[in-house]
């Protein structure tokens, strides 16, 4: 696998791409494929209550319950998020070490609410920036 420090000499795309959008690129189709992990869905599945009746449309749907603040929605507002963060706090090491936990076990998954997963993901960034 190509390192991280190994790429800033490589010309992608027929030089059409700089580097950010590679990488880019790399992480949104890593990221398009954890729709298929299938830990992802176990932890859905661990989460879901069951179905319910959606205020919003008045029909049933699949209901889950937040890991953080315990309250139940229905799955366009759920996120599974990985507890350990797949980019840690001290930023990106290498594409094997991203893979690796992005591709994480349940263990490391839990379903949030858009709200609280929006807030970790704010305290995440700003100890991100407070590490470099």
């Amino acid at each position: 696998m190509i390192s991280h420090n190994d790429m800033s000499d490589k010309q992608r795309n027929d030089g059409e791409w700089t580097e950010g959008r590679y990488r880019s690129f790399i992480v949104s189709t890593l990221r398009g494929g954890m729709r298929r992990w299938p830990p992802k869905w176990k932890a859905l599945k661990d989460a879901c209550v069951g179905r319910k009746l959606n205020k919003a449309t008045n029909k049933l749907a699949l209901h889950y319950t937040c890991n953080e603040c315990k309250k139940e929605y229905t799955s366009t507002n759920v996120e599974v998020d990985h507890i350990k963060p797949v980019v840690p706090p001290t930023g990106f090491t290498s594409w094997d070490n991203y893979i690796d936990r992005l591709f994480c076990e349940k263990y490391n998954l839990q379903v949030l609410c858009k709200k609280c997963h929006k807030q970790k993901t704010k305290k995440e960034k700003s100890t991100a920036r407070k590490t470099k």
